[in-house]
Protein backbone atom coordinates (compact mmCIF):
# COMPACT_ATOMS: atom_id res chain seq x y z
CA UNK A 1 0.00 0.00 0.00
CA UNK A 2 2.85 2.38 0.87
CA UNK A 3 4.51 1.77 -2.51
CA UNK A 4 1.20 2.46 -4.27
CA UNK A 5 0.80 5.73 -2.38
CA UNK A 6 4.34 6.77 -3.38
CA UNK A 7 3.51 6.13 -7.03
CA UNK A 8 0.45 8.35 -6.74
CA UNK A 9 2.26 11.38 -5.30
CA UNK A 10 1.70 14.45 -7.49
CA UNK A 11 4.93 15.93 -8.80
CA UNK A 12 4.79 19.67 -9.40
CA UNK A 13 6.86 22.41 -10.96
CA UNK A 14 6.53 25.52 -8.81
CA UNK A 15 6.53 28.89 -10.59
CA UNK A 16 6.35 32.48 -9.44
CA UNK A 17 6.41 35.98 -10.87
CA UNK A 18 8.30 38.89 -9.36
CA UNK A 19 6.80 41.93 -11.12
CA UNK A 20 7.63 45.60 -10.61
CA UNK A 21 3.92 46.50 -10.59
CA UNK A 22 3.11 44.00 -7.82
CA UNK A 23 2.81 44.91 -4.16
CA UNK A 24 5.04 43.11 -1.66
CA UNK A 25 2.17 40.74 -0.87
CA UNK A 26 1.45 39.89 -4.51
CA UNK A 27 5.00 39.20 -5.69
CA UNK A 28 6.84 35.88 -5.57
CA UNK A 29 10.29 35.48 -4.00
CA UNK A 30 12.69 32.63 -3.26
CA UNK A 31 11.32 32.58 0.31
CA UNK A 32 7.67 32.45 -0.81
CA UNK A 33 8.49 29.63 -3.26
CA UNK A 34 10.08 27.70 -0.37
CA UNK A 35 6.87 28.18 1.59
CA UNK A 36 4.87 27.06 -1.46
CA UNK A 37 6.99 23.87 -1.54
CA UNK A 38 6.14 23.29 2.14
CA UNK A 39 2.45 23.82 1.35
CA UNK A 40 2.71 21.30 -1.49
CA UNK A 41 4.32 18.78 0.86
CA UNK A 42 1.52 19.39 3.37
CA UNK A 43 -1.01 18.64 0.60
CA UNK A 44 0.80 15.37 -0.16
CA UNK A 45 2.70 16.46 -3.27
CA UNK A 46 6.36 16.75 -4.21
CA UNK A 47 8.25 19.70 -5.68
CA UNK A 48 10.51 18.65 -8.57
CA UNK A 49 11.59 22.09 -9.87
CA UNK A 50 11.11 25.80 -9.25
CA UNK A 51 11.00 28.74 -11.66
CA UNK A 52 11.07 32.42 -10.70
CA UNK A 53 10.41 34.95 -13.44
CA UNK A 54 11.23 38.69 -13.25
CA UNK A 55 9.12 41.03 -15.39
CA UNK A 56 7.86 44.58 -15.26
CA UNK A 57 4.25 43.36 -15.42
CA UNK A 58 2.46 40.02 -15.83
CA UNK A 59 1.67 38.85 -19.33
CA UNK A 60 -2.12 39.25 -19.81
CA UNK A 61 -2.35 35.87 -21.57
CA UNK A 62 0.26 33.51 -20.08
CA UNK A 63 1.16 35.47 -16.90
CA UNK A 64 4.92 34.74 -17.12
CA UNK A 65 5.40 35.12 -20.90
CA UNK A 66 5.69 32.48 -23.63
CA UNK A 67 9.46 32.06 -23.23
CA UNK A 68 9.16 31.16 -19.56
CA UNK A 69 6.19 28.87 -20.30
CA UNK A 70 8.39 27.01 -22.79
CA UNK A 71 11.01 26.58 -20.03
CA UNK A 72 8.29 25.22 -17.72
CA UNK A 73 7.18 22.77 -20.44
CA UNK A 74 10.75 21.47 -20.74
CA UNK A 75 10.91 20.96 -16.96
CA UNK A 76 7.62 19.05 -17.08
CA UNK A 77 9.09 16.68 -19.67
CA UNK A 78 12.39 16.12 -17.88
CA UNK A 79 10.92 15.69 -14.37
CA UNK A 80 7.67 13.90 -15.19
CA UNK A 81 5.69 16.60 -13.37
CA UNK A 82 1.91 16.19 -13.40
CA UNK A 83 1.06 19.78 -12.52
CA UNK A 84 2.33 23.35 -12.28
CA UNK A 85 1.57 25.47 -9.20
CA UNK A 86 1.98 29.24 -9.29
CA UNK A 87 2.90 31.20 -6.18
CA UNK A 88 0.75 34.11 -7.41
CA UNK A 89 -2.99 34.23 -8.01
CA UNK A 90 -3.98 33.59 -11.62
CA UNK A 91 -7.03 34.93 -13.43
CA UNK A 92 -9.41 32.28 -14.83
CA UNK A 93 -8.29 33.06 -18.40
CA UNK A 94 -4.58 32.84 -17.49
CA UNK A 95 -5.23 29.52 -15.74
CA UNK A 96 -6.96 28.14 -18.87
CA UNK A 97 -4.20 29.42 -21.20
CA UNK A 98 -1.43 27.90 -19.07
CA UNK A 99 -3.17 24.51 -18.91
CA UNK A 100 -3.53 24.57 -22.71
CA UNK A 101 0.13 25.52 -23.23
CA UNK A 102 1.65 23.08 -20.69
CA UNK A 103 -0.70 20.15 -21.14
CA UNK A 104 -0.92 19.56 -17.36
CA UNK A 105 -3.11 20.77 -14.55
CA UNK A 106 -2.31 24.31 -13.35
CA UNK A 107 -3.12 25.58 -9.85
CA UNK A 108 -2.38 28.84 -8.10
CA UNK A 109 -1.44 29.37 -4.46
CA UNK A 110 -5.06 29.96 -3.40
CA UNK A 111 -6.23 26.68 -4.95
CA UNK A 112 -3.47 24.77 -3.16
CA UNK A 113 -4.33 26.30 0.23
CA UNK A 114 -8.02 25.53 -0.35
CA UNK A 115 -7.09 21.91 -1.05
CA UNK A 116 -5.14 21.71 2.23
CA UNK A 117 -8.04 23.21 4.14
CA UNK A 118 -10.40 20.67 2.57
CA UNK A 119 -8.11 17.86 3.80
CA UNK A 120 -7.75 19.29 7.31
CA UNK A 121 -11.32 20.38 8.16
CA UNK A 122 -12.80 17.95 10.68
CA UNK A 123 -15.83 19.62 12.27
CA UNK A 124 -19.10 20.38 10.49
CA UNK A 125 -18.41 24.10 10.84
CA UNK A 126 -14.92 23.75 9.37
CA UNK A 127 -16.23 21.75 6.40
CA UNK A 128 -18.98 24.30 5.74
CA UNK A 129 -16.46 27.14 5.71
CA UNK A 130 -14.06 25.33 3.38
CA UNK A 131 -16.84 24.28 1.01
CA UNK A 132 -18.09 27.87 0.81
CA UNK A 133 -14.58 29.15 0.01
CA UNK A 134 -14.12 26.46 -2.66
CA UNK A 135 -17.38 27.35 -4.42
CA UNK A 136 -16.58 31.07 -4.29
CA UNK A 137 -13.20 30.32 -5.86
CA UNK A 138 -14.72 27.97 -8.45
CA UNK A 139 -17.62 30.11 -9.67
CA UNK A 140 -15.65 32.55 -11.90
CA UNK A 141 -13.59 29.63 -13.28
CA UNK A 142 -16.51 27.52 -14.48
CA UNK A 143 -16.47 28.87 -18.03
CA UNK A 144 -13.12 27.29 -18.82
CA UNK A 145 -14.11 23.98 -17.24
CA UNK A 146 -17.28 23.61 -19.32
CA UNK A 147 -16.34 25.04 -22.74
CA UNK A 148 -16.46 21.55 -24.21
CA UNK A 149 -20.07 21.09 -23.06
CA UNK A 150 -21.43 24.57 -23.65
CA UNK A 151 -23.83 25.02 -26.56
CA UNK A 152 -22.69 27.46 -29.22
CA UNK A 153 -25.01 30.32 -30.01
CA UNK A 154 -26.88 29.61 -33.28
CA UNK A 155 -25.42 26.12 -33.73
CA UNK A 156 -27.59 23.17 -34.80
CA UNK A 157 -29.38 21.75 -31.77
CA UNK A 158 -28.87 24.86 -29.64
CA UNK A 159 -32.15 26.54 -30.48
CA UNK A 160 -35.18 26.21 -28.23
CA UNK A 161 -35.87 26.21 -24.49
CA UNK A 162 -33.43 25.19 -21.82
CA UNK A 163 -30.15 26.49 -20.47
CA UNK A 164 -26.55 25.62 -21.14
CA UNK A 165 -24.63 23.27 -18.86
CA UNK A 166 -22.54 26.25 -17.76
CA UNK A 167 -25.60 28.29 -16.78
CA UNK A 168 -27.06 25.29 -14.95
CA UNK A 169 -23.87 24.81 -12.94
CA UNK A 170 -23.61 28.50 -12.13
CA UNK A 171 -27.19 28.53 -10.88
CA UNK A 172 -26.68 25.38 -8.78
CA UNK A 173 -23.43 26.68 -7.28
CA UNK A 174 -24.96 30.07 -6.42
CA UNK A 175 -27.84 28.21 -4.76
CA UNK A 176 -25.37 26.07 -2.79
CA UNK A 177 -23.37 29.15 -1.78
CA UNK A 178 -26.56 30.75 -0.46
CA UNK A 179 -27.40 27.61 1.53
CA UNK A 180 -23.89 27.43 3.02
CA UNK A 181 -24.05 31.11 4.01
CA UNK A 182 -27.38 30.47 5.77
CA UNK A 183 -25.94 27.51 7.68
CA UNK A 184 -22.88 29.50 8.71
CA UNK A 185 -25.15 32.33 9.86
CA UNK A 186 -26.74 29.83 12.24
CA UNK A 187 -23.25 28.93 13.49
CA UNK A 188 -22.59 32.63 14.17
CA UNK A 189 -25.84 32.86 16.16
CA UNK A 190 -24.79 29.91 18.32
CA UNK A 191 -21.38 31.54 18.88
CA UNK A 192 -23.18 34.76 19.80
CA UNK A 193 -25.19 32.96 22.50
CA UNK A 194 -22.01 31.35 23.82
CA UNK A 195 -20.31 34.76 23.97
CA UNK A 196 -23.24 36.30 25.87
CA UNK A 197 -23.00 33.48 28.40
CA UNK A 198 -19.27 34.11 28.84
CA UNK A 199 -19.85 37.83 29.29
CA UNK A 200 -22.57 37.15 31.85
CA UNK A 201 -20.21 34.84 33.74
CA UNK A 202 -17.45 37.48 33.49
CA UNK A 203 -15.00 35.08 31.86
CA UNK A 204 -12.39 36.89 29.71
CA UNK A 205 -11.39 35.41 26.35
CA UNK A 206 -7.72 35.10 25.37
CA UNK A 207 -7.10 34.14 21.72
CA UNK A 208 -3.95 32.54 20.34
CA UNK A 209 -3.02 33.94 16.93
CA UNK A 210 0.04 33.50 14.77
CA UNK A 211 1.58 32.32 11.53
CA UNK A 212 0.82 28.73 10.62
CA UNK A 213 3.04 26.19 12.41
CA UNK A 214 4.21 28.71 15.04
CA UNK A 215 3.22 26.33 17.87
CA UNK A 216 -0.23 27.59 18.95
CA UNK A 217 -1.72 24.10 19.45
CA UNK A 218 1.32 22.94 21.42
CA UNK A 219 1.01 25.99 23.67
CA UNK A 220 -2.73 25.38 24.20
CA UNK A 221 -2.00 21.74 25.10
CA UNK A 222 0.75 22.74 27.55
CA UNK A 223 -1.35 25.38 29.31
CA UNK A 224 -4.69 23.54 29.45
CA UNK A 225 -4.05 19.81 28.77
CA UNK A 226 -6.33 20.19 25.75
CA UNK A 227 -5.02 17.04 24.06
CA UNK A 228 -5.07 18.53 20.55
CA UNK A 229 -2.86 16.79 17.96
CA UNK A 230 0.10 19.13 17.40
CA UNK A 231 2.23 18.21 14.41
CA UNK A 232 5.08 19.99 12.66
CA UNK A 233 3.15 20.85 9.49
CA UNK A 234 1.32 23.82 8.02
CA UNK A 235 -2.37 24.35 8.81
CA UNK A 236 -2.56 21.40 11.21
CA UNK A 237 -5.37 23.18 13.09
CA UNK A 238 -8.38 24.63 11.28
CA UNK A 239 -11.16 24.19 13.82
CA UNK A 240 -11.18 26.58 16.76
CA UNK A 241 -10.64 24.89 20.12
CA UNK A 242 -11.41 26.63 23.41
CA UNK A 243 -10.41 25.52 26.89
CA UNK A 244 -10.54 26.99 30.40
CA UNK A 245 -7.19 28.26 31.67
CA UNK A 246 -6.66 29.14 35.33
CA UNK A 247 -4.04 31.86 35.37
CA UNK A 248 -4.31 32.58 39.10
CA UNK A 249 -6.45 31.71 42.11
CA UNK A 250 -8.77 34.62 41.26
CA UNK A 251 -8.67 34.57 37.47
CA UNK A 252 -9.92 32.04 34.96
CA UNK A 253 -10.04 32.68 31.20
CA UNK A 254 -11.19 30.96 28.03
CA UNK A 255 -8.12 30.24 25.89
CA UNK A 256 -8.92 29.80 22.17
CA UNK A 257 -6.71 28.37 19.45
CA UNK A 258 -7.35 29.81 15.97
CA UNK A 259 -6.50 28.90 12.39
CA UNK A 260 -2.95 29.89 11.46
CA UNK A 261 -2.35 32.85 9.19
CA UNK A 262 -0.14 32.81 6.11
CA UNK A 263 1.10 35.27 3.51
CA UNK A 264 -1.34 35.69 0.60
CA UNK A 265 -4.16 34.05 2.56
CA UNK A 266 -6.96 33.68 -0.04
CA UNK A 267 -9.67 36.27 0.53
CA UNK A 268 -12.31 33.58 -0.09
CA UNK A 269 -11.02 31.79 3.01
CA UNK A 270 -11.03 34.96 5.12
CA UNK A 271 -14.63 35.62 4.07
CA UNK A 272 -15.77 32.02 4.56
CA UNK A 273 -14.08 31.73 7.98
CA UNK A 274 -15.81 34.84 9.35
CA UNK A 275 -17.82 32.64 11.73
CA UNK A 276 -14.53 31.50 13.28
CA UNK A 277 -12.40 34.60 12.84
CA UNK A 278 -15.02 36.94 14.30
CA UNK A 279 -14.17 35.39 17.67
CA UNK A 280 -11.05 37.55 17.49
CA UNK A 281 -13.23 40.68 17.58
CA UNK A 282 -14.57 39.67 20.97
CA UNK A 283 -11.26 38.60 22.52
CA UNK A 284 -10.14 40.56 25.58
CA UNK A 285 -6.48 39.76 24.86
CA UNK A 286 -4.46 38.28 21.99
CA UNK A 287 -1.34 36.15 22.37
CA UNK A 288 0.65 36.43 19.13
CA UNK A 289 2.62 33.17 19.01
CA UNK A 290 5.85 33.62 17.03
CA UNK A 291 8.27 30.91 15.87
CA UNK A 292 11.56 32.33 17.17
CA UNK A 293 13.59 29.94 15.00
CA UNK A 294 11.84 30.88 11.74
CA UNK A 295 14.36 32.46 9.30
CA UNK A 296 11.49 34.56 7.88
CA UNK A 297 10.27 35.51 11.34
CA UNK A 298 10.05 39.28 10.83
CA UNK A 299 8.12 38.97 7.56
CA UNK A 300 5.69 36.53 9.16
CA UNK A 301 5.22 38.83 12.17
CA UNK A 302 4.28 41.61 9.73
CA UNK A 303 1.71 39.37 7.99
CA UNK A 304 0.03 38.45 11.29
CA UNK A 305 0.08 42.05 12.59
CA UNK A 306 -1.68 43.20 9.43
CA UNK A 307 -4.40 40.56 9.81
CA UNK A 308 -4.75 41.38 13.52
CA UNK A 309 -5.49 45.00 12.58
CA UNK A 310 -8.06 43.83 10.05
CA UNK A 311 -9.83 41.19 12.14
CA UNK A 312 -9.80 42.49 15.73
CA UNK A 313 -11.20 45.42 17.66
CA UNK A 314 -9.01 48.50 17.78
CA UNK A 315 -7.15 48.71 21.07
CA UNK A 316 -7.22 44.98 21.88
CA UNK A 317 -4.03 44.30 23.88
CA UNK A 318 -1.49 41.95 22.25
CA UNK A 319 1.31 39.93 23.86
CA UNK A 320 4.19 38.99 21.54
CA UNK A 321 4.99 35.43 22.59
CA UNK A 322 8.30 34.23 21.13
CA UNK A 323 7.86 30.44 21.11
CA UNK A 324 10.68 27.90 20.47
CA UNK A 325 13.03 30.40 22.16
CA UNK A 326 15.10 27.46 23.39
CA UNK A 327 16.28 26.97 19.79
CA UNK A 328 17.87 30.43 19.32
CA UNK A 329 20.19 32.73 21.33
CA UNK A 330 18.22 35.18 23.45
CA UNK A 331 20.19 38.12 22.02
CA UNK A 332 18.77 37.29 18.57
CA UNK A 333 15.21 38.10 19.67
CA UNK A 334 13.86 41.68 19.58
CA UNK A 335 12.26 41.70 23.02
CA UNK A 336 10.15 44.77 23.77
CA UNK A 337 7.40 45.70 26.20
CA UNK A 338 4.51 43.21 26.28
CA UNK A 339 6.66 40.38 24.94
CA UNK A 340 7.88 37.15 26.49
CA UNK A 341 10.27 34.31 25.57
CA UNK A 342 8.82 30.82 25.94
CA UNK A 343 9.10 27.23 24.83
CA UNK A 344 5.73 25.48 24.77
CA UNK A 345 7.62 22.19 24.42
CA UNK A 346 9.95 22.54 27.44
CA UNK A 347 7.82 24.85 29.62
CA UNK A 348 10.41 27.64 29.58
CA UNK A 349 8.91 31.08 30.31
CA UNK A 350 5.32 29.92 30.85
CA UNK A 351 5.18 31.40 34.36
CA UNK A 352 6.17 34.80 32.94
CA UNK A 353 3.52 34.44 30.21
CA UNK A 354 0.86 33.65 32.81
CA UNK A 355 1.88 36.69 34.87
CA UNK A 356 1.87 38.97 31.81
CA UNK A 357 -1.60 37.76 30.78
CA UNK A 358 -2.92 38.50 34.27
CA UNK A 359 -1.35 41.97 34.18
CA UNK A 360 -2.63 42.79 30.68
CA UNK A 361 -6.20 41.78 31.47
CA UNK A 362 -5.80 44.42 34.17
CA UNK A 363 -9.18 43.92 35.74
CA UNK A 364 -7.99 44.52 39.29
CA UNK A 365 -9.91 41.47 40.49
CA UNK A 366 -10.23 40.54 44.15
CA UNK A 367 -11.25 37.22 45.65
CA UNK A 368 -12.95 37.75 49.00
CA UNK A 369 -15.56 36.43 51.40
CA UNK A 370 -18.39 38.74 52.54
CA UNK A 371 -20.93 38.30 55.32
CA UNK A 372 -23.96 40.23 54.15
CA UNK A 373 -26.83 41.06 56.51
CA UNK A 374 -30.25 39.88 55.28
CA UNK A 375 -31.27 43.53 55.04
CA UNK A 376 -28.66 43.82 52.24
CA UNK A 377 -29.65 40.58 50.46
CA UNK A 378 -29.88 42.51 47.17
CA UNK A 379 -26.08 42.69 47.14
CA UNK A 380 -25.98 38.95 46.39
CA UNK A 381 -27.69 39.67 43.07
CA UNK A 382 -25.22 42.52 42.43
CA UNK A 383 -22.33 40.10 42.97
CA UNK A 384 -23.91 37.65 40.54
CA UNK A 385 -24.36 40.38 37.91
CA UNK A 386 -21.09 42.27 38.28
CA UNK A 387 -18.75 39.60 39.66
CA UNK A 388 -18.48 35.85 39.96
CA UNK A 389 -20.05 34.10 42.96
CA UNK A 390 -18.08 31.00 43.95
CA UNK A 391 -20.05 29.99 47.04
CA UNK A 392 -23.15 31.24 48.82
CA UNK A 393 -24.40 30.00 52.23
CA UNK A 394 -27.42 31.31 54.13
CA UNK A 395 -26.44 31.31 57.81
CA UNK A 396 -28.19 32.48 60.93
CA UNK A 397 -25.98 35.59 61.20
CA UNK A 398 -26.22 36.52 57.50
CA UNK A 399 -25.40 35.47 53.93
CA UNK A 400 -21.84 34.20 53.54
CA UNK A 401 -20.68 34.82 49.97
CA UNK A 402 -17.32 33.94 48.43
CA UNK A 403 -16.88 35.87 45.21
CA UNK A 404 -14.52 37.43 42.67
CA UNK A 405 -15.20 41.09 41.91
CA UNK A 406 -13.51 44.20 40.52
CA UNK A 407 -11.95 46.96 42.62
CA UNK A 408 -15.04 49.21 42.60
CA UNK A 409 -17.43 46.55 43.87
CA UNK A 410 -14.81 45.26 46.31
CA UNK A 411 -14.48 48.75 47.81
CA UNK A 412 -18.26 49.07 48.06
CA UNK A 413 -18.49 45.79 50.01
CA UNK A 414 -15.36 46.30 52.10
CA UNK A 415 -17.42 46.84 55.28
CA UNK A 416 -18.89 43.33 54.95
CA UNK A 417 -15.58 41.59 54.24
CA UNK A 418 -14.96 38.58 56.46
CA UNK A 419 -11.39 37.49 57.14
CA UNK A 420 -10.74 33.78 56.76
Amino acid sequence: MDNLQKLQVDKAVLAGLNADVFSVEETATEASLEELAALLETAGGQCVATVLQNRHAPDPHSFVGEGKVEEICQLIQTTGATMVIFDNDLSPSQNRALESMTGVRVLDRSALILDIFAQRAKTREGRLQVELAQYQYLLPRLAGMWTHLERQEGAIGSRGPGETQLETDRRLIRKRIGKLQEELQEVRKVRGVQRERRVKNAVPVVALVGYTNAGKSTLLNTLTDAGIPANNRLFDTLDTTSRKWEISDIQEVILSDTVGFIAKLPHHLVEAFQATLEELKYADLLIHVIDSSDPNRDAHIAVVNKLIQKLTREGTPVIACYNKADLVPEVALPLQENSVLISAKTGMGLAQLRQLVETKLNQGLHRATFLLPYAQAGLVEVLHDQGKVLKCDYLEEGILVEAICDGILYGRLQAYRKEK
